[in-house]
C-alpha cells in the first residue's frame, strides 16, 4: 500500500478534472444542459458528487471547462493549419475538412454543439461560451484563409467571411440531423463522405 503522497495518489487526484470534463461532455451530448445530473456526471467520473464540488461550483462552469479543455484545443489545432499553410487553398480546405469530420465523427462535440443551439434561449451563457471560446476563432480563422487565397488568386472574389460559413453549413445541417432525426429512426448520413462530395463542389463553385 503506498503512503499518502505517493506518486500514483497525486497522479490519480491531478486527474480528476479532465475525467470530470471528459464524462460531463458525453452526458451533455445525451442529456442536454438541462437535464444533465451532477450525480451522473459524477458517477460516469468514478468520483464522488463531492469531488465534483471541489473543482467546480456550477454545472456552467462544468460546461465552460468543456469547452476550453475537450474542444478549444481541436480549434487551435485547426487554426494553427489555416495559419501556417502557404496553399494552394483546396489542399488546405480537403485538410481541414478531413480534421473537422474526423472529429465529429469520433467524438460527442456534436451532440454538445446540438445541445448548446438547443438550449440557447434559456441558458443564452452557453451560446456566448461556444460562440466566443470556439465559432468566433474557427470562422475567424477560416475567413482569414480565403482572403489569403483570394490575394493569391485563387479564390474568386466575395465575403470572406461568407465563404467560411458555406463551408461549414452542410456539416452542421448533418451533425443536427444525426443528432435529432437518427435516434427516432430516420437514416443517418456518413459524416466524412457528407464533408467529402460538399468539399469537391465548394471548390468548384469558388474557384475564378
Amino acid at each position: 500500500m503506498l503512503p499518502a503522497g505517493a506518486p500514483k495518489f497525486r497522479r490519480r487526484k491531478a486527474d480528476r478534472p479532465g475525467e470530470i470534463v471528459e464524462a460531463a461532455m458525453a452526458v451533455f451530448a445525451e442529456k442536454g444542459f438541462a437535464a444533465a445530473r451532477l450525480d451522473e456526471i459524477a458517477a460516469r467520473a468514478g468520483v464522488s458528487k463531492g469531488a465534483v464540488y471541489l473543482y467546480f461550483e456550477t454545472k456552467e462552469d462544468i460546461f465552460r471547462a468543456v469547452v476550453e479543455q475537450a474542444i478549444a484545443p481541436n480549434v487551435a489545432t485547426a487554426r494553427t493549419l489555416l495559419a501556417a499553410h502557404p496553399g494552394p487553398f483546396r489542399d488546405l480546405v480537403r485538410t481541414l475538412a478531413g480534421l473537422v469530420a474526423g472529429l465529429v465523427d469520433t467524438t460527442p462535440i456534436g451532440g454538445v454543439a446540438k445541445m448548446v443551439i438547443g438550449e440557447a434561449r434559456n441558458f443564452p451563457e452557453l451560446a456566448r461560451i461556444w460562440h466566443d471560446q470556439l465559432v468566433t476563432h474557427m470562422l475567424g480563422g477560416f475567413a482569414a484563409a480565403v482572403a489569403a487565397a483570394q490575394a493569391r488568386g485563387e479564390v474568386r472574389p466575395g465575403d470572406p467571411r461568407i465563404y467560411a460559413l458555406q463551408l461549414i453549413a452542410p456539416l452542421l445541417v448533418g451533425v443536427i440531423w444525426r443528432e435529432t432525426f437518427v435516434p427516432v429512426g430516420a437514416p443517418g448520413f456518413d459524416i466524412p463522405a457528407l464533408l467529402d462530395q460538399h468539399v469537391e463542389t465548394y471548390l468548384r463553385g469558388i474557384a475564378p
